[in-house]
């Protein structure tokens, strides 16, 4: 029983694992030249030392700079219907909607390129991943599930004792619960790229560098005060503690009628020492029973730092021709083993389900690969058009426990933008981003998850004069919203039979009863109860989220 602990403190600490736009764990906001219009993947500018770098080439000779500063916001959001939160002290009906929110209140970029004859020596410094933190001051459903499963099975116990072969224990029924949970996420993937691009002639030129990624995560969260009210009662009282209480005056009974059973047989009375052994047996049930509640029901910390690092290569391409320019980059996967430092609670050490903060474990969190396509048409000297397209290959990034398998598929960008130069001082842009996931059910954790959207970037660039840019811009994403629905939420039947096997085991059934009474919860727990086929434990999330972001540049050529 001491899983149902176990997964909510699980579910409570894998948060912020995907970006701002892009593929799982890329962000290609790198510059507010990208607010302003998205589709820069074939512009000449600084800015291409991230999304042009062969571009850059063409650019005149001398140091080029950039500086960026942005402000985001997020909000995610989780609406979880699941019959069970009815039971909950603070919850109003079945429906409940959980809400975390992610600041980030700068996020800096750099961008420097070095141009000499036909070679351009550029250097980048950008947040190529997560990025902020992120606040559930309220649980997640994924956890909260797992405590409203403590009436659900309180009040089924007789049926899964009787699963069990053990008869109806008449064990006190919860009919609610309250719980106090806190989850706070920050990860950063600091992103160092260096590289050189040469012009072969006015026409075409090549880009070759490498990226290195760091990151930096840490993951601090709890499930502490699990309180349930017994039926008949009006008190919420700790649930561990009474429990482990009511566990510890079973045992004492236990004592009393092993006792009487040894007093009646030395009497001579057989048939009083089997029925006292019998209330003996009865009582060590009961005793197990609880306490394994007990235990379940406490409290759980994790506090654990995650580090690591990785490098690849990066391949870039320019083509000009008349009014048009094109261009393509290939960025390769980069290869992420993140290190866990953790300071966690003795209840959530050496635990498998929260293997992923155990201390000194190396989890895998590779940043996919990307393929960028990009082209820009010059349709009068003051209005350009651009086009690009992303893809990412997130199928073959390794995620833990290779999560990824799970995807659908790979993840595509379509970009589009105008630029039109109001006057020689004034500079106008505005574009728009369509991002496609290939998101499945299995897939979708309410504590990470991405949607599919579209985002619209306007603003301005001011040449304050010959050599310095001033940036304004404002970038908003719409989310669309994903429902997955199932007879197992969150995989609860599992949990529930991986728990039952477990109890079954302690109380010295055998493996082949254990899996068997396991699989029996299961079904029952899954299998349609009514018309429309619902189960048990039907429930579904809809998953949503909202983006702004703000930022100010200035570009500055030397």
């Amino acid at each position: 029983m001491n899983k149902l602990k176990l997964a909510i403190a699980a579910m409570a600490m894998l948060t912020i694992q995907n970006a701002h736009a892009g593929g799982i764990l890329t962000n290609t906001n790198q510059s507010i030249q990208f607010l302003r219009n998205p589709a820069r993947d074939a512009a000449i500018g600084i800015d291409g030392v991230y999304s042009n770098p062969a571009g850059v080439a063409f650019l005149s000779e001398g140091l080029h700079l950039s500086l960026n500063l942005q402000n985001a916001s997020q909000t995610r959001t989780v609406t979880g219907i699941f019959a069970p939160f009815a039971f909950g002290a603070k919850n109003e009906s079945t429906t409940k909607t959980f809400k975390g929110e992610a600041n980030a209140p700068v996020i800096p970029t750099i961008q420097a390129a070095y141009n000499k004859d036909n070679w351009s020596f550029q250097f980048g410094f950008g947040i190529l991943g997560g990025g902020g933190k992120c606040i559930f001051k309220n649980g997640l459903p994924s956890f909260e599930s797992t405590v409203a499963m403590l009436p659900l099975l309180s009040q089924n116990l007789d049926a899964v004792t009787n699963k069990l072969g053990l008869g109806s224990l008449g064990l006190p029924a919860v009919d609610s619960y309250d719980m106090d949970t806190y989850m706070r996420g920050r990860q950063y993937y600091f992103g160092f790229t260096f590289g050189a691009a040469y012009k072969f002639n006015e026409h075409w030129s090549a880009y070759g560098g490498l990226r290195m990624l760091y990151g930096n995560s840490n993951y601090y969260g709890y499930v502490s005060n699990i309180k349930a009210r017994f039926a008949g009662s009006n008190e919420y009282v700790n649930a561990s503690e009474t429990f482990l209480g009511q566990s510890s005056q079973a045992y004492e009974a236990v004592g009393r009628y092993t006792a009487a059973a040894q007093y009646a047989a030395q009497k001579g009375d057989m048939a009083g020492a089997q029925a006292a052994q019998a209330k003996a047996q009865e009582y060590a049930v009961k005793a197990a029973m609880l306490g394994a509640l007990g235990n379940a029901t406490q409290d759980v910390r994790l506090n654990c730092d995650q580090t690591g690092w990785g490098v690849a290569p990066i391949l870039g391409v320019d083509y000009k021709v008349g009014d048009f320019n094109f261009a393509a980059k290939y960025e390769f996967k980069t290869r992420m083993r993140l290190k866990n430092k953790a300071a966690n609670s003795e209840s959530a050490r050496n635990l498998e389900i929260l293997d992923r903060w155990a201390d000194k474990e190396n989890v895998p969190e590779d940043s996919p690969a990307l393929l960028t396509l990009g082209a820009r048409w010059s349709v009068i000297p003051s209005l350009r058009l651009n086009a690009g397209w992303h893809h990412y290959f997130d199928k073959d990034a390794h995620q833990y426990k290779n999560h990824q398998k799970s995807l659908g598929g790979n993840t595509n960008e379509f970009l589009f933008g105008a630029e039109y130069d109001v006057s020689k001082m004034v500079e106008v842009s505005a574009g728009v981003q369509k991002t496609n996931y290939k998101m499945t059910g299995d897939y979708m954790e309410d504590v990470s998850f991405v949607v599919n959207s579209y985002s619209y970037g306007f603003g301005f660039g001011v040449h304050l004069n010959k050599k310095m840019t001033l940036n304004v811009a404002y970038f908003q994403t719409n989310y669309s919203d994903f429902t997955a629905a199932s007879n197992n939420y969150n995989d609860l039947a599992n949990l529930t039979g991986t728990i039952v096997k477990g109890m079954a085991t302690k109380l010295g059934q055998s493996d082949e009863v254990a899996a068997g009474a396991a699989e029996e919860i299961k079904n029952m727990l899954t299998k349609p109860v009514t018309e429309d086929g619902k189960s048990l434990l039907y429930g579904k999330n809809t998953f949503t989220r909202t983006n702004h972001v703000f930022g100010l540049g200035l570009n500055i050529d030397f």
